[in-house]
């Protein structure tokens, strides 16, 4: 019998139908990904919410179980669309990867940006903050370039400050740490700025809302915190959508 070998499609020969198919799918594939929420993991829970502008997203949420530590991870990776979204999957993958070696946090983190730096093209980068949780309610965390996160006690706020570049912007980054300890009830929350970048009819951005809106939380769940973050933002921007990618993550040690 004879075989015919069939012409390969060229992206002009592609129809626009399979295309679109193809990115509901990916959409699909990134949220497969996804940590379950909520989680709880001996003394904590977490809980994240993730809501891409579009089918796809550059954001990355994870959250990895390794030996006595709870490690997780938050990013946005520069750009969008299908590029955006192939890094998002691409870090996934590395930090996955790289956390059962057991490496010091700094390392951790300049051995993804060395590889993701090599595997990209240039100005393509992520901001990111990644740590992981104790079971004595120390928090050791490093902050890639990323909005900083919040530590919510009481009432209270406090910043975590960015301790290094974004991953991926240079070849030989180096990355700092910090450790912080959180009491029962105390909650650290991460975000992308696709939330706080968000904009009223004025133009002003959501930026000075966070913490007001965090602070009426008090002594509720994760999952609660980020509801009514979420709810707050929506009623600052009115009827205007969200743009950008809005992903959070909520860790609360009980």
């Amino acid at each position: 019998m004879l075989r015919v070998n069939a012409p390969l499609l060229t992206a002009s020969d592609r129809p626009a139908d399979a295309d679109a198919r193809d990115v509901v799918m990916a959409g699909q594939l990134q949220r497969m990904l996804l940590p379950p929420s909520p989680f709880a993991w001996r003394e904590w829970t977490t809980a994240h919410r993730y809501e891409p502008a579009g089918l796809i997203s550059g954001d990355y949420v994870d959250l990895v179980s390794h030996g006595d530590r709870l490690y997780f991870m938050l990013g946005d990776v520069s750009g969008k669309g299908v590029v955006a979204s192939l890094l998002m999957a691409q870090l996934h993958a590395m930090f996955r990867t790289l956390i059962p070696f057991d490496l010091a946090l700094d390392d951790l983190m300049s051995r993804a940006s060395a590889l993701l730096c090599k595997s990209s093209l240039p100005a393509q980068y992520a901001t990111l903050v990644a740590g992981y949780l104790t079971t004595s309610g120390e928090v050791v965390v490093s902050n890639a370039g990323h909005p900083p996160p919040l530590v919510v006690r009481s009432g209270s706020q406090a910043d975590v400050a960015a301790t290094g570049l974004p991953v991926g912007l240079f070849c030989e980054s180096r990355f700092s740490t910090a450790t912080l300890t959180l009491a029962e009830g105390d909650m650290l929350l991460l975000y992308t700025d696709g939330l706080t970048e968000a904009e009223d009819a004025m133009g002003n951005d959501y930026r000075e809302q966070l913490p007001r809106a965090a602070a009426m939380v008090g002594e509720a769940s994760a999952d609660a915190l980020l509801d009514r973050i979420l709810r707050d933002q929506a009623g600052f921007r009115g009827r205007l959508r969200n743009t950008d990618d809005v992903s959070l993550l909520a860790i609360r040690r009980n």
